[in-house]
């Protein structure tokens, strides 16, 4: 018989929602509440519809085979045994059905009161109603608390033992075993159950952040790759249209100045010259769209600002040194990008309290500092991979190298790091005074 009891509640009035709030309750079922938490707060473990049913027909089955064998047998108290078998259905019934039951620990005390009381009528009158206790120790330890669960199976089962001595002549150790071992069978079900559905509840709950970390992940990537594809053409307008057209515009302007006062071809390299001009502006609008969007409202040393102004942990402060001028979109791209990563650095390994970047603009190039007063590391051993650091170093490393700069990194352990980049600017950037033609 124990084989065939589930842990399982009463009937279907639970919710279907219920599922969704128990692993707050489940997860402490032995934790008594305080005495300012309302009494309502506890969630019953969700069961399926199955379990349920086979509680319904374990208990009306020994109520009907109680019933059964008093009029079989031509029991002289047939009659009060069969009312005390209806009377005890009739009050299970009431609470399979009585939402209250489910929703308060109060309401589900006083159900079980009753059916304790119904239970002690049928002992009075039947020993069969012995087997009746079985299903009453699943109900007790699924509506009560833990701790008061296992103090009715007790008493339960004391109440079961002296029925069964009531009725006998001779005490058995059966008598004393069978209610206790039943009792123990039911409050390790209960609890094997319990853990189980919190085992499960954990790892569903893991399965969707699983699955909406792997959503934000593709996303993230799906971003990171656009941004990498807009900066690629941006470098490529750049590097080749907006060079060559630039260039162009040098060379007919240095015709321009070889040719003498109202030669036939003036007019002509005037226009081509215009035509060049109007289609680097082209090119550069074009670059300038495909901007990373940290650079789309503002220049380098606003973007870096707002940069420091964003980063969670460390005090980060910006300084400018030197005049401020407008700088080839790659140029901007790689010192902000090289910031970030500096920046996610600090705030992930270095521990730092303070940070500090500084951009300064000098006569033939432009310098980033980026410096923090964290836990410093061995940049021997970041380089050579040892570490645990990532492609952090290596990938600003080569963003600076590709526009010919030098990236260089200072730390120790306990004394802080320094990044510093050095970018030069481009030829043509020195040229020419006017900053606009300037890339």
């Amino acid at each position: 018989m124990t084989a065939a009891a589930p842990p399982v509640p009463p009937g279907d009035c639970a919710p279907p929602a219920a599922p969704a709030a128990a692993p707050a309750s489940t997860a402490t079922p032995t934790a008594t509440p305080t005495a300012t938490a309302p009494a309502t707060a506890r969630t019953l473990t969700p069961v399926s519809k199955v379990l349920k049913l086979c509680l319904h027909a374990l208990l009306l089955g020994l109520l009907a085979l109680a019933a059964g064998r008093a009029v079989a047998d031509s029991a002289p108290r047939a009659g009060w045994v069969f009312a005390a078998c209806a009377l005890l259905a009739a009050v299970y019934a009431v609470g399979v059905r009585a939402p209250a039951v489910h929703s308060s620990p109060r309401a589900g005390a006083v159900w079980l009161a009753g059916l304790g009381a119904a239970w002690a009528a049928l002992l009075l009158v039947s020993p069969d109603g012995l087997w009746i206790a079985f299903p009453l120790y699943f109900l007790e330890l699924h509506l009560l608390r833990l701790r008061w669960g296992v103090a009715a199976v007790a008493v339960t089962a004391c109440a079961a033992i002296g029925g069964f001595l009531a009725h006998s002549s001779a005490a058995t150790p059966g008598a004393f075993l069978g209610p206790l071992l039943g009792g123990a069978v039911a409050v390790a079900t209960v609890l094997g159950y319990q853990a189980l559905y919190r085992e499960s509840e954990r790892r569903r709950e893991l399965i969707e952040e699983l699955i909406t970390t792997r959503a934000d992940l593709a996303a993230a990537e799906r971003s990171a790759g656009i941004l990498a594809e807009r900066e690629r053409l941006a470098r490529e307008i750049h590097d080749t249209l907006a060079q060559g057209l630039s260039s162009i515009q040098l060379l007919l302007r240095a015709a321009e100045r070889a040719l003498p006062e109202g030669a036939p071809a003036l007019p002509h390299i005037a226009q081509a010259r215009e035509a060049a001009q109007d289609n680097l502006a082209e090119a550069r609008r074009f670059v300038r769209a495909l901007t990373p969007p940290d650079l789309e409202h503002g220049s380098l040393a606003a973007a870096l600002e707002r940069l420091c102004a964003g980063v969670p942990g460390p005090r980060v402060r910006f300084s400018l040194s030197g005049r401020p001028r407008v700088l080839p979109t790659p140029y901007e791209v790689a010192l902000l990008r090289i910031a970030q990563s500096a920046l996610a650095n600090v705030v992930r390994h270095a521990r730092a309290g303070r940070a500090e970047i500084t951009l300064t603009f000098m006569d033939a190039s432009v310098t980033l500092d980026i410096v923090d007063d964290g836990h410093g590391f061995d940049p021997s051993s970041a380089a050579s991979g040892s570490g645990d650091g990532g492609f952090g170093l290596p990938a600003m490393r080569s963003r600076a190298e590709t526009l010919g700069g030098l990236f260089t990194v200072e730390s120790a352990p306990g004394q802080g790091t320094a990044v510093a980049v050095t970018l030069p600017l481009p030829l043509e950037h020195l040229e020419h005074a006017d900053p606009v033609e300037a890339l």
